[in-house]
């Protein structure tokens, strides 16, 4: 399993509890105008989304809570996992336009190239 784990301060007073994260998966694709990176979070909704840009690395963190059921559990595979991945973005990227969209479990992020590498074409006069 690929879990990441840093230290929660927010339970236990003085002493540091864990948080594990899993990786989830991620698809990039890229075009003329820039990027659109898909990350697959499910039972993840927009109130449990975290993303942002520091040290040109995007981090995208999703909580994902279970539901309360009543009465006796006799089996259960569905974990409350938490995801979290993060992206060096690439210099070409203008990470002040960056947008986002969740969507079924799919957080869909539209990554634009800054308009200083776009090709761009050139009048003949």
């Amino acid at each position: 399993m690929n879990t990441l784990v840093r230290e929660n301060r927010s339970s236990n007073g003085d002493r540091p509890t864990p948080e594990q994260f899993v990786a989830p998966a991620a698809t990039v694709l890229e075009n003329n105008d820039g990027y659109t990176l898909e990350v697959e979070m499910p039972g993840v909704n927009k109130e449990s989304l975290e993303m942002w840009v520091e040290n040109n690395e995007l981090t995208i963190l999703g909580r994902r809570s279970m539901p309360v059921i009543e009465g006796t559990r006799l089996h259960q595979e569905s974990r409350p996992e938490n995801f979290r991945r993060s992206f060096e973005l690439d210099p070409s990227i203008d990470a002040g336009k960056i947008s986002a969209k969740i969507e079924q479990g799919v957080v869909t992020l539209t990554l634009p190239k800054a308009e200083r590498v776009k090709p761009r074409k050139i009048a003949v006069a």
